[in-house]
């Protein structure tokens, strides 16, 4: 429907539903959806621009929501709420025709509607503060009802399909918004059908010259491509009827976002992105999945690297499948999903394909999962996390890629891209996370800032006693990739005794100006340098893990030396005057006191 266009709506076969009319709809009947279209246009008529513009934003919405199988309460109020919005109708009204159910749906979408996120998104940057509270908002309205957030996501699919002739800056701050926040949030809740969307309408205004050539090429090939695909499948119905697998085949729609990814990831030109050449496998048990994936091994040669066990290992949102890429008829490398008619609702759907749950239906623990992940991320992890815990929190959450680790029981642990296993430790429990001590990886020893990698097994080894060390907090070590570990860690050195914070904060101080050649920088200076009241305020952040010696070194730089790149001054040494049998030699470090022990014969060089 073309934003210009006011909707028309075919009546239901019953009664015509005049202007002021009360009478209640029954809750299922079929013909609801337009009985609902016809009284709200009744009601809006005399609102002109106004109500035209409501009509057409509840018909696009409620269209989007009931595609996805949602229940009649939700398509309703989603239909409803953009007129409560707008004051163009009241709640009242609302309650007195519909009930209170719906009423209460549309109170909850209308305070989303009106949590917007404040100002512009940088294209290639984070939120802001303002923004990370306004996301906090949005999310936790959602959270109570997890049918709302399908609602806001097919609101922004729906704005973001009416935006062609909307000013370029409107555009692409409503892209922006799309790629940053909603697209993430719909492939984290596993909501694939809006997903695609959002990410290809997003890419569209934000890189439209990629976008329309991309789009060109796929047109180009559309002819070639479908007679191919067309011959593949032929070929694997009857390797599969052999086999004794009954299955449903069928092309894979392409999506230029994820087609670009692909080209931008793997430095690859279009003809060899696998996506464009795609086909799924629909079969009805899981067993049929391993059976059908052992056909299309069997049929042509499999490319190394590109087979993926979804089913065995789902990904963080619960998607399940097999993927796999082979080199097809004539030399073309062709890429092969394979799945269950469950697998493929929940892949298309997310939590909307569990709608039942909400009507009382049996509890569904994939559905469960998915909304314990929305509360966990809004909780904070200790009283005292910040604002900026909590955005942070959000961006690795929902915006960035993940990896899956494996604890020794065979449980997955959802881990941040580079998580460690400091990481995995406090993932597990943050009693563990404190009294970790080392780790194994697949059974051998790896240092704490170990990169875990996807599948590999890890093995936490733990002392008896927290003991959480302050370098756990400095980035640039790499010890910890999950800005909630990091939190957990923070909120340990919060606790202890203060007047120790305050004394391990001097002696890192103190470590750090001689390191750096400024011995005699007075900590008065610099304690006001870093914003701090006293200097005493000043050790205890360093002590409590809430500054780091990496902060008091670029003060120092700004102070010192405020146009030149920062370099620490070197100190004075003296060379080494002992001499004797018992020197030693350590190349590329000099200056060392040395020593052997009694049990210790060496041979000289």
């Amino acid at each position: 429907m073309k934003p210009h266009m006011i909707p028309v709506f075919p009546r239901p076969n019953t009664k015509k539903v005049r202007p002021g009319t009360t009478r209640k709809m029954p809750e299922k009947c079929p013909e609801n959806i337009a009985a609902t279209m016809v009284w709200l246009t009744d009601r809006l008529a005399a609102r002109g621009e106004a109500g035209r513009i409501c009509l057409v934003r509840a018909a696009a919405v409620s269209e989007t929501v009931a595609k996805l199988s949602a229940d009649q309460a939700i398509i309703s109020a989603a239909a409803l709420f953009p007129a409560v919005s707008s004051e163009c109708l009241s709640r009242d009204q609302v309650e007195a025709q519909f009930g209170v159910s719906v009423a209460r749906l549309t109170d909850e979408l209308v305070k989303l509607d009106r949590t917007r996120i404040p100002g512009d998104i940088p294209e290639h940057g984070g939120l802001g503060g303002d923004q990370a509270e306004a996301l906090r908002k949005m999310l936790l309205t959602v959270v109570g009802d997890v049918r709302l957030v399908l609602v806001r996501l097919a609101d922004q699919l729906c704005r973001m399909r009416f935006l062609k002739k909307s000013p370029v800056a409107e555009q692409r701050r409503a892209a922006t918004e799309t790629r940053i926040i909603f697209a993430p949030l719909a492939n984290r809740l596993g909501i694939w059908q809006l997903k695609w969307e959002l990410e290809d309408l997003a890419f569209r205004y934000l890189e439209p010259e990629h976008y329309r050539r991309i789009a060109r090429d796929l047109r180009e090939r559309r002819k070639d491509r479908e007679t191919y695909l067309g011959r593949v499948q032929t070929l694997l119905h009857k390797e599969l009827e052999k086999a004794g697998v009954s299955a449903e085949i069928s092309g894979r729609p392409k999506h230029i976002y994820s087609i670009w990814r692909k080209m931008q990831r793997n430095d690859l030109a279009f003809e060899q992105v696998l996506d464009i050449r795609a086909i799924r496998i629909m079969v009805g048990s899981v067993a049929d999945c391993y059976a059908a994936l052992g056909v299309v091994h069997g049929t042509w040669p499999y490319i190394q690297g590109e087979f993926d066990d979804y089913i065995a290992t789902p990904k963080e949102n619960l998607y399940q499948s097999l993927h796999t890429a082979v080199i097809g008829p004539h030399g073309k490398a062709l890429e092969i999903q394979i799945r269950t008619a469950d697998m493929h609702q929940h892949a298309e759907l997310g939590v909307a394909a569990h709608w039942q749950y909400k009507e009382g239906g049996k509890r569904d623990s994939a559905f469960e999962q998915k909304v314990v992940w929305l509360r966990r991320l809004l909780e904070p992890v200790e009283n005292d996390a910040s604002d900026e815990d909590f955005l942070s929190r959000v961006h690795r959450e929902i915006f960035e890629d993940r990896i899956y680790a494996i604890s020794p029981r065979g449980d997955v642990v959802d881990l941040p891209m580079g998580g460690t296993p400091l990481d995995f430790a406090y993932h597990i429990h943050t009693d563990i996370g404190h009294c970790c001590r080392g780790a194994k990886v697949n059974g051998k020893m790896v240092p704490l800032t170990y990169k875990l990698a996807n599948g590999q097994q890890v093995e936490i080894l733990t002392g008896k006693e927290p003991r959480p060390s302050r370098d756990w907090l400095i980035t640039q070590l790499g010890f910890l990739a999950s800005s909630r570990a990091r939190v957990k860690v923070r909120s340990w050195f919060r606790r202890q005794d203060k007047e120790q914070n305050l004394r391990q904060g001097r002696a890192m101080l103190d470590r750090e100006l001689s390191r750096l050649g400024y011995k005699k920088f007075e900590h008065e200076k610099l304690s006001r340098l870093l914003h701090f009241g006293t200097p005493d305020e000043m050790y205890i952040a360093l002590g409590t893990g809430e500054i780091t010696v990496m902060a008091v070194a670029g003060a120092i730089q700004r102070f010192e030396q405020p146009a030149e790149k920062f370099t620490p001054k070197a100190r004075k040494t003296q060379p080494s005057t002992r001499t004797g049998k018992g020197k030693v030699s350590i190349q590329g470090v000099g200056d060392l006191m040395t020593g052997f022990g009694r049990c210790c014969q060496p041979v000289p060089p």
